[in-house]
């Protein structure tokens, strides 16, 4: 640990210690000297369970036999370059991606299994640097859109009773396959709250998604629309927790 880290660990009165200890939202983490973490997202429609291997083995329970619209928790692992890959849970197994990455100290890694073209597969990874102040109690928010059925979408978290015409997204034009902010980069951070969730057609007010929602304080989010149906347009929304006793919660869109 550096001398920078040392003293700002010093300056950091006990009680604030207790408020960041536990879950994965720690000291350490924001310090960027935790451990690098890893979870896994099963985001392929109508695909069987699948697993998570790091260089040929296999990895804990939580992301073991995961199913479609389930995610893990974070895990620690060490600080090297690894090949990570997902198959199915299926004898034999089909490999469903594959990505070679080296992790780094205080980032959190997020392995989302998602369609490609055609019948085929693919691993996306969204690297968080997880840049948080040590005295933030903000959330932390980002997009991953997998919803192969829907056109490039702008998502709003907006207090209650805003008038869309009103204000911008909060995260505009998030592709398929592409996350808002992208991998890198930090997630947005908001304050906690009520909000209503509403997703967009991008650059237009057409509502195709919404959905009322309570955002806690220190929550870290990642919002993942996926397909309600093969109608095209029609989503629901996976909200990643990455501290919740459920990591993934499923919501529908409310008229």
């Amino acid at each position: 640990m550096n001398k920078r880290k040392l003293l700002a660990l010093a300056l950091v009165p006990a009680a604030l210690l207790a408020a960041c200890g536990g879950g994965n939202d720690s000291l350490d983490d924001r310090l960027g000297v935790a451990d690098p973490k890893v979870r896994l997202v099963h985001a392929v429609p109508g695909a069987p369970n699948v697993s998570l291997f790091r260089d040929n083995l296999a990895q804990g329970a939580e992301v073991t036999n995961l199913p479609y619209k389930g995610a893990s928790r974070y895990f620690d692992t060490s600080t090297d370059t690894r090949q990570w890959e997902v198959r199915t849970a299926t004898t034999p197994a089909v490999t469903v991606g594959t990505v070679n990455f080296e992790t780094h100290r205080g980032n959190k890694y997020t392995l989302i299994a998602v369609p490609a073209a055609g019948s085929l597969t693919e691993l996306v990874r969204i690297d968080d640097p997880y840049s948080k102040g040590v005295s933030s109690d903000n959330a932390r928010v980002r997009v991953f859109n997998a919803a192969l059925n829907a056109p490039n979408v702008d998502v709003y978290l907006t207090t209650s009773g805003i008038d869309l015409a009103t204000v911008g997204p909060t995260f505009a034009a998030v592709g398929f396959k592409q996350a808002v902010p992208g991998s890198g980069a930090d997630s947005n951070e908001l304050e906690g709250g009520a909000y209503t969730l509403r997703l967009t057609t991008a650059g237009t007010k057409t509502v195709v998604f919404t959905a009322a929602v309570a955002l806690a304080k220190n929550a870290d989010w990642l919002l993942v629309p996926v397909p309600a149906s093969i109608t095209p347009g029609d989503v629901k929304v996976l909200v990643i927790k990455s501290d919740d006793g459920v990591p993934a919660v499923e919501l529908s869109s409310q008229p």
